[in-house]
């Protein structure tokens, strides 16, 4: 198996001087050479691909046993020089001091056709940043993440993206929801690929430490490497950076928001600098829509991380950001100006990503008013954010009967449909129905227009919980199945509409399918 292994980050910023493989505090350093563990009988389970093509590689080489050994840690080809960065991070709003890659390996990075891939082995073995922890993975927080990175890339949603899944033929010991009953499970790895794994905390850490000199190498690395198209230097390039990093995460967790995705752990650590959705752990779609509903159960009491202040979050952590390049730039005018811009783009970004969720094409002054009494009326009973936009679409204009119809497919409970609440449905859809009047597009061609950003199907955690169960077992049938349903969330599939459907009621508080922990 060949790759063409071009690395960077390894070969032109500093490297950690102890080689000694222990978890310890790392000065002066943006690496650690480290050595994945080898596994007891690694088995290949699944393999995207896009993903394997993106490499250069063949179908057929990604079923030889050199691809399941370089692809789970146990083997590592001569090129190849293996690391885990170094960063910190402010986790859920306090500084956690150094973090770093405590169960993800870096391989290298590949180019092909042009494209530059950094690979990570995700739960190879513990790196000095392991702290106390195993640097392990489970079967079950793998094929989430695996499944979900597929999922997201497909909806069109900046992400970064999986490679493999494999099992380790390894038991590993873990206590799912942290309450003191741990459990064997089988242990996996996930193979995932992005243009880079820079996060915020990248640069927080020499921030931190005041170790200038690193910090500025960093910056002027990534500027290099991934945004080639800034052309000024010294203090302008970088607040045009900072500039950028802030418009990608904007665009990222608007997406977020168009779908109903909760990452559920949005610390600064896992914030890309390319605006990709890294690390998933505890998340979850939207159900019930409640806009102060999170999946993490470390998030359960503040709900910081909550879908309805994930934009918010963002921004606080572009202010950290900002800390952490001020000691470059020496000016907070800027920085400040950038942050501010934010708080407006978000405003209108989120304006006409809810227009666009509705069919509304022409600009109209009354449409804040219209979308503020929708989201008031979604949380007025249980309501399904998928269905109910989804359904929304095959409203024809005039039709106010048909209308309510419709949207009653997206409640849990229609018992619970009082004539208040129907009162204010039928409020709501008459001026809706009114708006869609000065729309000159047919109901036909809205309704396509509406379904390039309604999804259809989104991985709902009781879908990956049953997947894993069924994992668990041997039977990968389901996991292919979601696998291939989700790479056309848009499309009607009518094979999988089983998959459209409100989430079962056995779900609705089972582990795996309601809140998770971050070891989920």
């Amino acid at each position: 198996m060949k790759l063409n292994i071009q690395d960077t980050f390894s070969k032109e910023l500093q490297c950690d001087a102890i080689l000694e493989n222990t978890p310890r505090q790392v000065k002066n350093a943006c690496f650690s050479y480290v050595t994945p563990k080898s596994t007891a009988n690694p088995s290949l389970i699944h393999t995207s691909k896009e993903m394997v093509d993106a490499l250069g590689l063949s179908t057929e080489e990604a079923l030889l046993n050199d691809f399941i050994s370089v692809f789970t840690g146990n083997k590592v080809l001569p090129n190849m020089e293996p690391y885990a960065m170094c960063y910190g991070g402010h986790q859920f709003g306090n500084w956690a001091g150094q973090l770093g890659d405590g169960r993800a390996i870096n391989l290298g990075e590949v180019v092909h056709n042009s494209k530059r891939w950094a690979i990570q082995l995700k739960g190879a073995g513990a790196t000095p940043y392991s702290r106390t922890a195993d640097g392990l993975a489970v079967l079950r927080s793998s094929i989430r993440e695996y499944l979900c990175s597929e999922a997201m890339h497909h909806l069109g949603i900046p992400t970064t993206s999986a490679l493999s899944l494999s099992l380790t033929g390894d038991e590993v010991l873990r206590d799912v929801l942290y309450n003191g009953n741990p459990a064997y499970e089988k242990g996996a790895v996930v193979s995932r690929l992005a243009p880079t794994f820079i996060r915020f905390g990248n640069f927080e850490i020499f921030a931190a430490n005041n170790d200038l000199k690193n910090l500025k190498q960093l910056v002027d690395y990534t500027i290099k490497h991934f945004f080639t198209e800034i052309k000024t230097t010294g203090k302008d390039a970088y607040v045009e950076f900072f500039k950028q990093i802030t418009a990608f995460s904007l665009d990222m967790v608007i997406h977020w928001q168009r779908v109903g995705f909760v990452h559920g752990v949005m610390n600064t650590d896992n914030m890309s600098i390319l605006g990709l959705t890294i690390d998933y752990g505890p998340y979850g779609w939207l159900e019930d829509y409640d806009p102060g509903w999170t999946p993490n159960t470390t998030d359960r009491q503040n709900k910081r991380y909550r879908y309805g202040n994930q934009p918010k979050v963002v921004q606080w952590n572009l202010f950290k950001l900002a800390n952490a390049l001020f000691p470059l730039i020496e000016d907070a005018a800027p920085l400040e100006a950038i942050l501010e811009a934010y708080a407006s783009d978000l405003e209108l970004k989120k304006l006409e990503m809810m227009r666009s969720k509705l069919g509304l094409l022409k600009l109209d002054q009354d449409d804040v008013i219209l979308i503020q009494e929708l989201e008031e009326n979604l949380q007025l009973v249980e309501t399904d954010m998928t269905l109910f936009y989804r359904n929304l679409a095959n409203i024809t204009k005039g039709n106010q009967n048909e209308a309510i119809e419709e949207i009653k497919a997206a409640f849990y409970k229609e018992e619970e449909l009082k004539n208040s609440v129907l009162e204010k449905w039928n409020t709501w859809l008459t001026k809706y129905l009114k708006r869609l009047k000065k729309e000159t597009i047919s109901d036909t061609e809205r309704k396509c227009e509406m379904n390039l950003v309604n999804p259809k199907y989104v991985l709902r955690n009781y879908m990956a919980q049953l997947a894993i169960e069924e994992a668990d077992k041997g039977n990968y049938e389901l996991l292919n199945e979601l696998f291939t349903m989700l790479k056309k969330p848009y499309d009607e599939q009518p094979k999988y509409q089983k998959w459209f459907a409100k989430r079962p009621d056995w779900a609705r508080d089972k582990v795996g399918c309601s809140m998770l922990s971050c070891s989920s």
